[in-house]
């Protein structure tokens, strides 16, 4: 490993940056996202995600483990204790906090089975569901998420976090509710919208054929364009007092059923 330099300020130009970074638009423009956790960089490095710049911290991780790690990158930085605590989002991350080239995740460049079963996401708000979402997906073997119209994007700390990393796991396209219609009527995948006037109940719903489960934000539901387009609208009867879930857990009743009628097999 050549070490590109040594910080031991946080008043530093590259890690005063890390504060811009917390902002969607400056990842962006930067084309970077800040990635930290030894789990999530183990994902990121199997995943094949390009490495920008490292920075690790000598008092917690070696110059050898980290090079284990992450075997290519085009800078690493040896940090000191209190520049790490300053750019660490989390605590126990491992030492290691890094900038990684983000992917672009168009619908032309999935790749699904003959029957397919993706999970579609209107307008996700909070990236801590997001997150949740993405894990679930990952757990479920989902081919595919689809983020449509999204309030928050995928490179989001919290997102990344609440995934534990799936986020690098799962194939994933972002998009407009528009496009995503049209691409899923155009490859004959059905259309199963969650929708709380629905009358067909989720377990009474056929998920052997092509599905895409459709999940909107837990304030407003799904939008109109979605509830036309749909195949199905189906609800999950409510047994209480309360008439919703958190969109997280809703996704996962729903996508584990899918899951049961295809006997968990790809």
């Amino acid at each position: 490993m050549r070490i590109t330099d040594k910080i031991t300020s946080v008043k530093n130009t590259r890690i005063k940056n890390f504060q811009h970074l917390q902002k969607p638009r400056e990842r962006r423009e930067q084309n970077v996202f800040i990635l930290e956790g030894i789990k999530e960089i183990e994902k990121v490095v199997k995943s094949g995600y390009r490495f920008k710049s490292v920075y690790f911290c000598p008092a917690i991780i070696s110059s050898d483990a980290v090079l284990e790690l992450i075997p290519t990158a085009t800078d690493f930085f040896e940090i000191s204790k209190e520049v790490y605590d300053k750019i660490a989002y989390r605590e126990n991350s491992g030492g290691i906090v890094a900038l990684v080239t983000p992917r672009n995740h168009e619908l032309k460049d999935l790749q699904l089975p003959k029957t397919p079963l993706v999970l579609v996401l209107e307008s996700v708000e909070k990236p801590g569901n997001l997150g949740a979402l993405l894990r679930t997906a990952d757990a479920a073997g989902v081919d595919a998420v689809i983020v449509c119209d999204p309030q928050t994007d995928v490179y989001n700390p919290n997102a990344i976090r609440s995934s534990i990393g799936c986020v690098f796991t799962v194939p994933i396209a972002v998009s407009n509710s528009k496009e995503t219609i049209s691409w899923l009527k155009d490859n004959n995948i059905n259309i199963y919208c969650t929708y709380l006037q629905a009358a067909k109940p989720y377990h009474q719903t056929d998920f052997t054929l092509p599905s895409a489960i459709v999940m909107g934000t837990e304030a407003t539901g799904i939008t109109d364009q979605w509830v036309e387009a749909a195949t199905h609208n189906i609800i999950i009867p409510m047994q209480g007092a309360a008439d919703s879930m958190n969109v997280s857990t809703a996704a996962a009743v729903v996508i584990f059923e899918a899951c049961r009628q295809r006997g968990f097999e790809k």
